[in-house]
C-alpha cells in the first residue's frame, strides 16, 4: 500500500483549529478521552520520557505522534474508529519504561505502542514485548545489532546514518577521530562499529570517552580531546540528552571551533539546536535522514501542520518525523489487515510504503525502513544546510557488516526459516 501527505491532507491541515495548541502532560498516565474502551475507539500507547534528562528530546516526539493521530482521526480514523492515545512517562528511567509498557499492554489493553528513544529504554522494554508477543514502533536512529519480530524500527540503522557519516568525514574532514558518547548501549555499540569502519578504511581512533547519561562534567573529556588532537581533528559525538548542552558550550569556550575540530553528531537535531543555542553549534554537523530544510511539498505540508498545531516558533526534526510516519505506517497496515490483531498487522506492515517528509520510505522484511541519508551543517538560524544526500533511499541493514560477529548475517521476518538472524548465502 502506498500513501503520502497529499493535497487532501494539506487542506485538512489548513482547516484544523489553529488557535489552540495541545499541551503535553508530564504525568504518569494520561488518557486523551473518557471513552477509550468504547467500541468506536482503538487504544494505542505512547511511551516516552516527559521528565528527566531525555525530556529535552522525547517530548517533541510525543507531539509528532499526537499530530499524526489527530490528522488520522479527522480524516475518519482507522477502520472507521477513532484512535485514543494513552500516554505514559518513561521518566528517563529504564525500569520505569518496562513497567509502563507492561501496564499499557495488560491494563490498558492497547493494540500497539509507539515509544522509546534511547536504546537503553528499548532494551528494557524488549523482553516485555517479546514475552507478551506484542508490538512496539520505535522512531529513533540506533546502533543496529537487533532485529525483533515485536519491533518496527523507523529510525536509521547504522548503514543509514553512522557509517555514511564516517565515510563523509574521511573524505572531507580528516582521518583522526575522537569518539565521545553517553555511557549506554547505543554510543558504545556505535563506537565499536565506527572503530571497525575506521580500521577498514584507513582512519584512526585517537581517543574514546563516555559520560553517564545526564552528566554535565564535560571538562575532562574536552581536555582529552585537546591532548589527543593537538592540531585538530574530527570529533564524533553520540552524547544524548542534557550532556550536549554543556558539551557544546564548553567546546566553544575552550576554543575547539569547527574549522579545526568539526563535530559530527548523531543525536543533535533542530530541537536540540534550538534549546542549546545555535551560536554554540554553528559550523558543526549532524547526520540524519530528515532535516526541516528538506525541500519538498510533503515536507512543507508537514512543517506547516506542526507549526499550526504547536506554534510558529517550533521546529521539526528527524526523530519527530520518524515518529510521525510510523503512526501512518501502522494505520496502513491495520487497514490492509482489516483488523488491529497483532499477527495480521505484523504481516501487513511489511511492504508498506509512504510518501514521507524525508522522501519515500518502505518497510522491509527486517522490520526497518529504507531511508535517504543526509548530512547537514548547522546554520546561524538553527537550521541545517544539507551538504550531502544520497540519490535514493538506502535499504536498511540491521546486522552490521563491519563487525566480525555479525558480518554476513541478515534478518527476514517474512520467511519463517530465516527470522531475526540468519547467515546469508555468499554472492
Amino acid at each position: 500500500m502506498v500513501s503520502g501527505l497529499g493535497r487532501r491532507k494539506f487542506l485538512l491541515y489548513s482547516s484544523a483549529a489553529l488557535g489552540t495548541s495541545l499541551l503535553l502532560k508530564a504525568c504518569s498516565t494520561a488518557t486523551e478521552s473518557s471513552d477509550a474502551s468504547g467500541e468506536d475507539t482503538i487504544k494505542v500507547g505512547i511511551l516516552h520520557s516527559l521528565t528527566g534528562t531525555m525530556a529535552i528530546s522525547e517530548t517533541t516526539v510525543v507531539e509528532a505522534e499526537k499530530l499524526a493521530i489527530k490528522e488520522i482521526n479527522e480524516a475518519g480514523g482507522v477502520l472507521g474508529k477513532k484512535i485514543v492515545p494513552i500516554v505514559e512517562d518513561g521518566a528517563s528511567d529504564w525500569p520505569t519504561f518496562a513497567e509502563k509498557a507492561a501496564k499499557l499492554i495488560d491494563k490498558d489493553q492497547v493494540v500497539t505502542i509507539f515509544g522509546c528513544w534511547t536504546s537503553a529504554s528499548r532494551k528494557a522494554v524488549l523482553p516485555v514485548f517479546e514475552s507478551k508477543d506484542h508490538m512496539l514502533w520505535y522512531p529513533v536512529q540506533y546502533e543496529g545489532q537487533e532485529c525483533s519480530k515485536n519491533i518496527f524500527y523507523t529510525g536509521a540503522a547504522p548503514n543509514q546514518q553512522i557509517e555514511p557519516a564516517v565515510d563523509w568525514l574521511l573524505k572531507n574532514k580528516g582521518k583522526k577521530f575522537f569518539l565521545v558518547g553517553s555511557d549506554y548501549v547505543f554510543p558504545r555499540t556505535a563506537n565499536t562499529i565506527i572503530k571497525e569502519q575506521l580500521k577498514a578504511l584507513g582512519g584512526e581512533t585517537v581517543g574514546e570517552d563516555y559520560l553517564p547519561l545526564g552528566n554535565t562534567e564535560v571538562t575532562p573529556i574536552i581536555s582529552k580531546i585537546k591532548a589527543a588532537l593537538p592540531n585538530g581533528g574530527v570529533i564524533f559525538n553520540s552524547l544524548n540528552g542534557d550532556s550536549n548542552v554543556a558539551f557544546f558550550k564548553q567546546l566553544k569556550g575552550a576554543g575547539l571551533t569547527p574549522d579545526k575540530y568539526p563535530t559530527m553528531s548523531v543525536s543533535i537535531a533542530e530541537e536540540e539546536v534550538r534549546q542549546i543555542g545555535p551560536e554554540f553549534l554553528i559550523g558543526h554537523y549532524a547526520a540524519w535522514n530528515y532535516f526541516q530544510s528538506v525541500d519538498s511539498l510533503d515536507n512543507k505540508q508537514f512543517v506547516e501542520a506542526f507549526k499550526a498545531e504547536y506554534g510558529e516558533d517550533r521546529v521539526t526534526n528527524d526523530p519527530m518525523e520518524a515518529a510521525y510516519i510510523m503512526v501512518y505506517l501502522w494505520k496502513q497496515a491495520v487497514e490492509q489487515a482489516g483488523t488491529t490483531d497483532l499477527e495480521p498487522v505484523r504481516k501487513a506492515a511489511i511492504g508498506q510504503k509512504f510518501g514521507a517528509p524525508e522522501g519515500a520510505v518502505e518497510m522491509y522484511p527486517n522490520h526497518h525502513i529504507s531511508k535517504t541519508v543526509r548530512i547537514g551543517e548547522i546554520q546561524a538560524d538553527g537550521q541545517f544546510k544539507i551538504v550531502s544526500s544520497t540519490p535514493k533511499p538506502v535499504p536498511p541493514i540491521p546486522w552490521n557488516q563491519y563487525v566480525a560477529e555479525t558480518k554476513g548475517y541478515g534478518c527476514d521476518w517474512s520467511d519463517p526459516n530465516k527470522g531475526g538472524k540468519y547467515k546469508k548465502e555468499k554472492a
